[in-house]
This record gives structure tokens, C-alpha cells and sequence, in this order.
């Protein structure tokens, strides 16, 4: 089992969050079946609510910082595009080409996509659609 940090959108609204949460978790989901990754998502575990705060900037750098220190660990990184690329994803990338650790963009597969789809929209969130190739959320 190969270990890994995963990362995916987070930051938005309250229904973006909720939105970003559920996706990230079938990031992990994806990680641990058709990969056989032991994944980490820092931006899933930090901004539980008596951890950090993520409206916060200095807790925010503090959450990114905690989790880029991870990446030194990791074998790979593994960035979800889907929803798009965000700030920070943009800064997880940067530090894996600062730290020269091997990183891949990757989509979930059909059916996972078709589940978190179903999944937001019982929850009435909506029905997400892909970006793919970047996109404007943080």
C-alpha cells in the first residue's frame, strides 16, 4: 500500500463545503479501493470544527502548512480535478515540484462520479458538474 496525500476543493459556502466534503471523501474512497493508496486528506481532518477554522488566515496557513508537512512522508500526491483546481491546490502543487515529490491529476471513475452525484442530490445540494480543468474556487 502506497502512501499518499489527496487533494481536492474545500473552501466555499456552507453548501460548497458540504459539496467538497462529500467529494473528497470518494477521493479517499477511490485511494484506498482502486489504488491500493493509504490516503490522506489534511483539508478533511483540519477543518473539523474544534480543529482549525478555516475562515481564519492564520489558521488556514497553519492547516496548509500542517498538511504540506505530511507530503514529506507521502510517496505520492494525488490531485482530484473534477471540481476543478483551487488556490490551494495550486500551492499543493507548487510544493510538490519545490520538494520534487511525484504528483498526479486525476478524475474519479464514472461510477463513484454518478454516486457523489446522487449522493448531493438526495442531500439537496444540487447536481455538481465537472470542471475538469481548473476552475475559480478556492
Amino acid at each position: 500500500m502506497k502512501r499518499v496525500v489527496v487533494e481536492s476543493p474545500y473552501a466555499g459556502d456552507e453548501i460548497q463545503i458540504d459539496i467538497n466534503e462529500i467529494y473528497g471523501e470518494l477521493c479517499m474512497h477511490d485511494c484506498l479501493v482502486n489504488h491500493n493508496e493509504s490516503p490522506y486528506a489534511s483539508h478533511l481532518l483540519y477543518t473539523r470544527m474544534y480543529v482549525l477554522r478555516d475562515n481564519i488566515p492564520e489558521e488556514r496557513k497553519l492547516g496548509i502548512d500542517a498538511g504540506f508537512y505530511w507530503r514529506d512522508v507521502a510517496e505520492q500526491s494525488n490531485f482530484y480535478v473534477d471540481l476543478g483546481i483551487t488556490n490551494g491546490m495550486n500551492l499543493g502543487i507548487d510544493d510538490c515540484n519545490e520538494k520534487s515529490k511525484p504528483f498526479e491529476l486525476r478524475s474519479l471513475p464514472i461510477d463513484l462520479w454518478e454516486r457523489f452525484v446522487r449522493v448531493c442530490e438526495k442531500e439537496g445540494l444540487g447536481k455538481p458538474e465537472k470542471k475538469l480543468h481548473g476552475g475559480d474556487s478556492e
